[in-house]
């Protein structure tokens, strides 16, 4: 998991393990879920819609680019992909030709 670091003034830090604190969570839990509150509209709720709030009123919401959606595969690709899935060595007999 990347890691990331801050620079931030001692008052926040100290306002940051406050609410880390009172929400029983660690600081970098409670800051994971705040950062990811700013940056990803599927997330509702009081908590985050309130932090997507704060965030708006202050200049800092960012609106990610809309995820493109996935389409289904081609029925008659998918078929023959299944067709051909069944052909082939076996997985016992793959093993025991390595063991030669």
């Amino acid at each position: 998991m990347p890691q990331l670091t801050l620079r931030i003034d001692e008052r926040l830090a100290g306002d940051l393990k406050t609410h880390a604190a009172k929400a029983g969570r660690s600081v970098n839990s409670w800051a994971s879920q705040v950062l990811q509150a700013a940056v990803d509209p599927d997330l509702a709720g009081t908590d985050a819609q309130r932090t997507r709030e704060r965030l708006a009123r202050a200049g800092l919401l960012v609106t990610p680019p809309a995820r493109e959606r996935l389409r289904r595969p081609d029925a008659k690709r998918l078929a023959r992909a299944r067709r051909a899935a069944g052909r082939g060595m076996s997985l016992s007999a793959l093993v025991l030709e390595d063991r030669r």
